[in-house]
């Protein structure tokens, strides 16, 4: 005992501390050297089993008389069930210490305890989803809902009580929700906080029960929502409807209800991000000569005059016509578009020797006076005479 520290010391308090002043600067002690805090600091964690033991006797009116009238000198028969510290029992309220770490560090009462039910808690928050077409993303649209939700009861108003009733308060829990249990163990006895197994931690019990609801309070009800679905938003997007989810207990608030959006392929379009891209053929006399086309926007068509001599996969840019920006509508994306030039495969043979001519390939002449005519043609004539039938 001789290397003990006095217990007012190892908390710092005066020996007149009054109860609150002792738990006040018990919890502030045992978070300052919770191994939680101090992960693998051997020092802290037998600093935090000395608080705790002192706690333990100064908290308790009885060993707090014997040791100030006899110090430590008082629990060298056992009394501290082996030596105390955290786990020695001997009566010691566990419960407080599961409030201590339970809002600190996010877990339940000491023993199978947990947190307090019968306050107000938030409904559940309930999701769906809806088919939108490439169109509808883009621009936006309503639509209408209809879900299957928990409500409150019309017939007891939520009470869960039949008319000319009320719930009652819990005789077991005294209206906590929680119930105090002592359990004898190796350590001596400990007591615990669970949720209470009468009430199951509303705090109240219904005598008789509502025909409707049958003592629960809530009845499943089909509710009808319009979603208000804004332009440029995107496949596995989810548009939150506030308040409009399960009701809650005990007077708390309504759920949400999550819309989640999936939005079917388009046959032309594919959207990456804001930008739009699709696929545009041209003619081979096209891509040579040039010439204006008619390209597909979501908008609908746009003149493009193509380049002569373009090539395969040219990849052009129609700006400000792709998907509105989510946050901002007024701005908007590109269309990418690649230009296909598609090559012809049902050629007549004057068509493929006019071509082989074009390459270099010169057929022969009826007569030497008409070659040098095939060979004046400009590259226009050419072309044109390529695709022009006898």
């Amino acid at each position: 005992m001789a290397n003990k520290r006095d217990y007012y010391e190892v908390l710092g308090v005066k020996k007149d501390a009054t109860d609150a002043e002792l738990k006040k600067a018990y919890r502030k002690m045992a978070v300052k050297y919770h191994p939680d805090q101090n992960p693998g600091d051997k020092d802290a964690e037998e600093k935090f089993k000395e608080v705790n033991e002192a706690y333990e006797v100064l908290s308790d009116s009885q060993k707090r008389a014997q040791y100030d009238q006899f110090g430590h000198a008082a629990f060298e028969q056992g009394g501290m069930g082996g030596g105390g510290g955290f786990y020695s029992g001997q009566g010691f309220d566990m419960g407080d210490l599961g409030d201590i770490f339970g809002s600190m560090f996010g877990f339940g009462g000491f023993g199978g305890g947990g947190a307090k039910r019968n306050g107000p808690r938030r409904g559940k928050d309930v999701n769906i989803s809806i088919q939108l077409t490439f169109e509808e993303a883009v621009f936006g649209c309503k639509k209408e809902i209809s879900i299957a939700i928990y409500d409150e009861c019309e017939t007891c108003h939520g009470t869960g009580a039949k008319a000319g009733s009320h719930p009652e308060s819990c005789p077991t829990c005294h209206g906590t929700g929680q119930e105090r249990v002592i359990q004898q163990s190796m350590f001596g006895s400990v007591t615990s906080v669970r949720t209470c197994s009468k009430c199951g931690g509303t705090g109240k019990v219904v005598k008789d029960p509502c025909n409707t609801c049958h003592g629960s309070g809530k009845v499943r009800k089909t509710k009808k929502y319009e979603v208000n679905v804004p332009k440029g938003i995107d496949n596995g997007q989810t548009i939150r409807l506030a308040g409009k989810g399960e009701i809650g207990e005990n007077g708390g608030g309504y759920g949400d209800l999550l819309v989640t959006v999936y939005v079917q392929p388009n046959r032309v379009f594919v959207r990456k991000g804001y930008d739009i891209y699709c696929d545009v053929p041209i003619t081979f006399v096209q891509a040579a000569l040039g010439g204006e086309i008619t390209i597909k926007t979501i908008d609908g068509e746009e003149k493009y005059t193509v380049k002569p001599g373009t090539q395969p996969d040219t990849v052009v840019t129609l700006r400000g016509v792709g998907v509105p920006n989510l946050r901002n509508p007024k701005v908007r994306g590109n269309q990418i578009v690649t230009l296909k030039v598609k090559i012809p495969t049902d050629l007549s043979e004057r068509q493929k020797d006019l071509l082989r001519q074009f390459y270099g390939e010169a057929p022969k002449a009826a007569t030497e006076a008409e070659a040098p005519k095939e060979e004046k043609k400009s590259f226009s004539k050419k072309m044109k005479d390529f695709f022009k039938e006898d």
